[in-house]
């Protein structure tokens, strides 16, 4: 049976508190550089308080724990969408000094909910092309937003940091897909779609702000992610439930849009047989 990219472990980890590089006077330069063009506000006060999380604090430990010491990655994705309180540095660099392997580094910002779906569409072209056999996607979202933002955003209520490891493993199917010009009900169709076409007994995850009304089919089962995690939340639901849904052999559809793009993201998953 030959071997195909397959989501093989997910791992999340929620923090309280702050980083202490959220009182970084560097961080109040970087900012004010960042929202000049733009004339929007700081916000004072938070940059005097500190809070905010940095994202290599978040997510090192975790990304050890997911990866032995005899498991080297070949590839790291980082991807964010609130921005990082550690100003100027490139994180996903740093994370990659957290694992075995000296994986090539790169991240993905500015895209929403929908940068979470490429950076696995990225680990998975990687591995599709020999280059790795094992990738290694960083999600992160911190709580605060150190500026006035010129349109309202939804922010997450904590700290939280997911990682996914990719393996290439014999029968398994991996498939990221994204729809640019979605609305709600598009959207909603197309998962409809999806799901149907995974047939009986298929798991379905929705993220938070996508609403599918009428999906039923026999032996579905619909997980809908509570609000609270806009970027990490539904894949923090996959964490606490893939174990289980492998076990059941259950095929799995990952869906979320991003209302403010216009983007429709689905990941579906096949496992292949057991493993030993």
């Amino acid at each position: 049976m030959p071997a195909a990219p397959g989501l093989t472990r997910v791992l999340t980890r929620y923090a309280d508190g702050r980083s202490e590089l959220s009182l970084d006077p560097d961080l109040r330069v970087f900012v004010s550089d960042l929202v000049r063009p733009y004339d929007l506000p700081l916000r004072e006060d938070l940059l005097a308080e500190g809070v905010g999380h940095a994202y290599e604090e978040l997510a090192a430990g975790l990304l050890a724990e997911a990866l032995g010491p005899d498991e080297p990655a070949d590839v790291l994705v980082q991807a964010f969408d609130s921005p990082d309180v550690r100003p100027g540095a490139p994180t996903s660099l740093a994370l990659s000094r957290s694992c075995a392997g000296t994986p090539t580094a790169l991240a993905f910002c500015d895209q929403g909910t929908a940068g979470a779906f490429g950076a696995l569409r990225a680990a998975v072209a990687y591995q599709r092309t020999g280059v790795a056999h094992r990738a290694v996607v960083v999600l992160a979202e911190q709580t605060a937003l150190h500026y006035e933002p010129a349109a309202p955003v939804t922010l997450p209520e904590r700290h939280c940091a997911v990682v996914l490891v990719c393996e290439t493993v014999p029968g398994e199917e991996l498939t990221v897909r994204q729809d640019a010009g979605a609305d709600a009900a598009s959207a909603a169709e197309e998962v409809r779609r999806q799901a149907r076409a995974l047939g009986e007994g298929a798991a379905v995850l929705l993220s938070a702000a996508l609403e599918v009304p009428d999906l039923e089919a026999p032996g579905l089962d619909v997980v809908r992610t509570p609000a609270g995690q806009p970027f990490t939340g539904v894949w923090s639901a996959l964490a606490a439930r893939l174990p289980a849904w492998r076990a059941e052999r259950r095929p799995v559809l990952i869906a979320d849009l991003d209302p403010r793009l216009g983007v429709l993201s689905t990941l579906t998953l096949r496992a292949g047989p057991p493993r030993p």
